[in-house]
């Protein structure tokens, strides 16, 4: 069931913590929404296959989300590629999927480890055909120019190097962690993006090719933000209220 056109769901949000420990994890409301987007029915069955190169292919994460979408809809897959792929045709395996989503960590890594092992060309061949993607933090920043990490240190820094499909800088978590939203203006004043757009922990933008459709959250009081200069070298943040997803 390919999504209508290439869709990227790019977000602050994910799972849902089911109790104290980190690993102890409920499919967050982004799931739901990523099936829809990719034209799945409420009792469809959906194929979601989960990268995670930017934590390390941690094996406790991997194991986390196996249990959180035990017994659900969700039909759940991986891709390591430590010390070698799992899968022996990946192109095949990530076309045949639904959803791809990508957990975050560092986005800096991710991009060298996919592009050495050419995930770059075949994630785009599955976006181009309506293999619905979605990812939080790090992969939320991979798809578009880039945006500020934490990947080389606390102090974040500017990460120009990201896929670019879509031609925007990207601010996640822009209210929980005070350095993000003063550095994404200077990078916009400085023209290192000239347009970026910013979410709220908890808050997701809905991308149709490469235009920005909507914004939507998992609760309330959060927003997405559009983060532009002017002729005169002000920036402008301006607010995008999210759909409230059920």
């Amino acid at each position: 069931m390919p999504a209508a056109e290439p869709t990227i769901l790019a977000t602050s949000m994910g799972f849902d913590r089911r109790g104290r420990g980190p690993y102890d994890l409920d499919p967050g409301r982004v799931f739901d929404c990523l099936a829809e987007l990719a034209g799945a029915g409420a009792d469809e069955p959906v194929k979601l296959c989960c990268l995670g190169q930017a934590s390390g292919e941690s094996t406790s994460w991997l194991t986390a989300v196996y249990g959180a979408f035990a017994g659900t809809r969700f039909r759940v897959s991986h891709l390591n590629l430590f010390p070698m792929p799992n899968l022996a045709d990946i192109r095949a395996h990530l076309l045949d999927q639904d959803v791809i989503w990508v957990g975050g960590g560092s986005v800096a890594n991710l991009m060298a480890l996919w592009r050495v092992h050419g995930l770059d060309e075949i994630l785009h061949d599955c976006w181009q055909a309506g293999v619905v993607l979605g990812g939080v933090s790090a992969g939320s920043i991979c798809w578009h120019t880039g945006g500020p990490t934490d990947s080389f240190g606390p102090r974040l820094r500017p990460f120009t190097d990201g896929l670019g499909w879509l031609p925007y800088g990207n601010g996640v978590h822009y209210d929980s962690e005070k350095q993000r939203r003063p550095l994404m203006h200077l990078l916009v004043n400085a023209e290192v993006f000239p347009v970026a757009h910013c979410t709220d922990d908890g808050v997701g933008l809905v991308y149709r090719g490469t235009r920005l459709a909507e914004a939507v959250a998992d609760r309330e009081g959060v927003f997405a933000y559009e983060v532009s200069r002017a002729a005169d070298g002000t920036v402008t943040e301006t607010v995008i209220t999210p759909r409230l997803l059920g």
